[in-house]
């Protein structure tokens, strides 16, 4: 695989500290060439401080970044509201992108951001750190190979006890609390199944004790012709994020998988329970396990890379990321759904 020049705008994404991490250990897929200093932003940010990550690296502007000899991608770390102003200038720049999530508060400026990378062929990854997740991928296929019988129910969760008292002041800085800002990974994957909702109705409350302007207490129902989705997220849940889960009900079979997501060298597993035999798996309850997963985002930074390098295309089409952050803006309160 041709080795793939990068930078990386901004340190003070939740997510940024973890991406550059995981770069810079893919020493024979990208060779990151600096990174642009955004802390002097006056976006709500929830991170930025550490720096550990970055030393021996090189600090440049936006503009030197832009004019690195050989540059070919960036990946936009930026905080969530101004990661779609900076990708649009990495788009008029025709670079590659990875871009953060969620994709910002407007619609119309996502779909600016699109409109140009379609037109230029770039290539553009969002974020969504399920979208490599092998156990996730397994209940896409699932449900789109109707292994699971007529889907009826759907509940996944995104909770966590993380952050204290600051991390509710940083969710008050949303219109869409803790769903803007962590039930679009859930969302990312509902779409990918199921597709375009019929009806999408927020709930946007707060736990006592924290400002009414923080929604921090959140819950989504988008529904589907005969399928409904309940989506939920609380930063003071005791225990929550290893107890973030989802379950799939069909008439076939269920799903249950908790936590989504482990990095302590044990393996992922998930409970599948069948009514009837199929191809792969015999009627009744079986532990299907992922093996041990070492990096959140290994995975898809090479897949990053093979789109670069024209190996794959793009899995994720602009039109599912568009209508990804239609749904979210909607599923936290932004916008009223249309069908």
């Amino acid at each position: 695989m041709k080795k793939i020049k990068i930078g990386q705008i901004g340190v003070c994404h939740e997510h940024a500290e973890g991406k550059m991490g995981t770069l810079r250990k893919m020493t024979d897929v990208f060779e990151v060439v600096g990174v642009v200093d955004d802390r002097a932003t006056t976006a709500a940010r929830f991170a930025g401080e550490n720096l550990t990550v970055y030393e021996g690296l090189k600090w440049m502007t936006e503009e030197e970044l832009f004019h690195t000899p050989g540059l070919e991608a960036v990946m936009v770390e930026v905080p969530n509201n101004d990661l779609v102003p900076t990708a649009i200038r990495c788009m008029e720049h025709n670079l590659a992108m990875h871009m953060d999530k969620p994709a910002g508060e407007s619609l119309e400026l996502f779909g600016k951001l699109l409109s140009g990378c379609r037109e230029r062929n770039l290539p553009f990854q969002m974020g969504y750190m399920f979208r490599n997740n092998r156990a996730i991928q397994f209940c896409i296929q699932a449900v789109r190979e109707n292994r699971l019988g007529d889907i009826f129910e759907v509940r996944a969760n995104m909770s966590h006890n993380y952050g204290g008292e600051p991390y509710q002041e940083y969710l008050a800085k949303f219109k869409g609390g803790i769903m803007f800002n962590l039930g679009c990974h859930l969302i990312d994957f509902i779409v990918a199944m199921f597709g375009r909702p019929e009806k999408i109705t927020p709930f946007l409350k707060s736990t006592a004790g924290v400002a009414n302007d923080s929604k921090n207490n959140c819950q989504a129902i988008l529904e589907y012709p005969h399928t409904l989705v309940t989506l939920y997220a609380c930063s003071k849940e005791v225990d929550g994020l290893h107890r973030r889960h989802l379950k799939i009900c069909g008439t076939k079979g269920t799903i249950e998988l908790s936590p989504l997501e482990r990095f302590d060298g044990k393996p992922l597993q998930m409970r599948l329970t069948l009514l009837e035999d199929n191809e792969d798996y015999s009627a009744g309850t079986h532990t299907v396990d992922f093996g041990v997963t070492e990096d959140r985002y290994e995975d898809q930074l090479l897949e990053l890379a093979k789109i670069i390098n024209g190996e794959i295309k793009n899995p994720y089409t602009y039109e599912h990321d568009y209508l990804v952050q239609e749904v979210l803006l909607a599923a936290a309160g932004y916008t009223q759904w249309k069908k």
